[in-house]
């Protein structure tokens, strides 16, 4: 874990895992595989597992409520982690203008519709159309905010990713039905990221706040806004002891651990292995989703879907430039940068 506040200084990241630009003083060029890789595979699971807990709160909750109560439970730990590291929320009216936009597209709205999606749709599903964010990310990033280029490989990589989006659907079977709209809904979630991330990275992230500040505070924007919206669109939210312990435990879990814990450990994966290394954890988010899909709900899959998902992880390595990529030398005092942000898990 990290030491002091210090360790936060000069990262920009995006909640829940999250993930957006990222600047850090010095980048290692090479980190001992003991020291990153537990806290690594962690990541996997904890943000793969996030789609199960989904699925297990949408039975008993309705998906903005369930949003409502993970977002409130991950504000309130990284709350208590600021406290503990003396650090401070932002004071400035201008981050929190930006930060209300950033909230509603990387969180409010996402989370929400990853909870509508799932219930149509199999989590590990879910867990497959959170992997395209990158995908989106980059069109918008290179033609609405200019924060990107794009080159002959992204060229490539977006269309090998997008038949494998098509693939998922399983388009020549026809579109339609409840199911058809569950993914369309956990497309939707990661279109919302793939405006939230480049918009974070072209007016937040050269903030001199701490990533743990920016966090913090852009979940409690998505909390009160989802305490506004929450009441109108499906009335006033249960109380918690009236549900189960498992979906009790299933919100905390999202909450608490997916979106505090989980952040801390990947500021950490980010200040040992380097922000690239510690971005390519998008590509296990689905693997462990899958499997705990699997095991714990025994949910199935059509042979496509899994084809396709490993055309979208081809299509988002190349790119990305991770196929045949030589790493960079560090530079001190160069900011370091993700080729693209993992997403954050609904």
């Amino acid at each position: 874990m990290l030491d002091t506040a210090s360790d936060f200084r000069g990262t920009s990241s995006y909640p829940s895992g999250r993930v957006s630009g990222v600047k850090a003083d010095l980048t290692p060029d090479r980190a001992a595989l003991r020291s990153w890789l537990p806290g690594f595979l962690a990541l996997g699971v904890i943000w793969g597992s996030s789609f199960l807990f989904i699925k297990v709160g949408v039975t008993e909750l309705h998906p903005v409520h369930l949003t409502l109560y993970r977002v409130a439970t991950g504000a309130a730990t990284l709350l208590v982690v600021l406290a503990v590291l003396r650090d401070r929320l932002p004071r400035e009216p201008r981050i929190w203008a930006h930060l209300l936009v950033v909230a509603a597209f990387g969180v409010s709205l996402p989370f929400t519709l990853f909870g509508f999606g799932e219930q149509r749709v199999e989590s590990m599903l879910a867990g497959i159309w959170n992997a395209t964010t990158p995908l989106i990310v980059l069109p918008l990033a290179v033609l609405v905010f200019r924060t990107e280029r794009l080159t002959v490989r992204r060229a490539v990589g977006l269309g090998l990713g997008f038949t494998g989006v098509l693939v998922v659907l399983g388009v020549w079977e026809g579109v339609g039905g409840s199911h058809f709209t569950g993914q369309l809904m956990c497309l939707g979630a990661a279109a919302c990221y793939g405006v939230a991330i480049p918009y974070q990275k072209k007016f937040i992230a050269g903030s001199t706040h701490s990533g743990l500040s920016l966090s913090a505070a852009q979940l409690l924007m998505a909390a009160a806004q989802l305490a506004v919206v929450a009441p109108l669109v499906a009335g006033a939210p249960p109380v918690p002891t009236g549900l189960s312990p498992r979906v009790v435990a299933s919100v905390l879990a999202l909450g608490a651990l997916g979106t505090g814990v989980a952040f801390v450990i990947n500021l950490r994966n980010i200040r040992v292995a380097g922000a690239s290394t510690a971005s390519t954890v998008t590509y296990l988010i689905p693997v462990f989703a899958v499997l705990v899909g699997a095991v714990v709900l025994d949910e199935r899959m059509n042979w496509h879907q899994p084809v396709g998902a490993l055309i979208v992880l081809l299509g988002v390595a190349v790119a990305q430039g991770v196929l045949g990529r030589r790493r960079p030398r560090a530079v001190l005092g160069a900011p370091a940068v993700p080729a693209a942000e993992p997403a954050v898990p609904g």
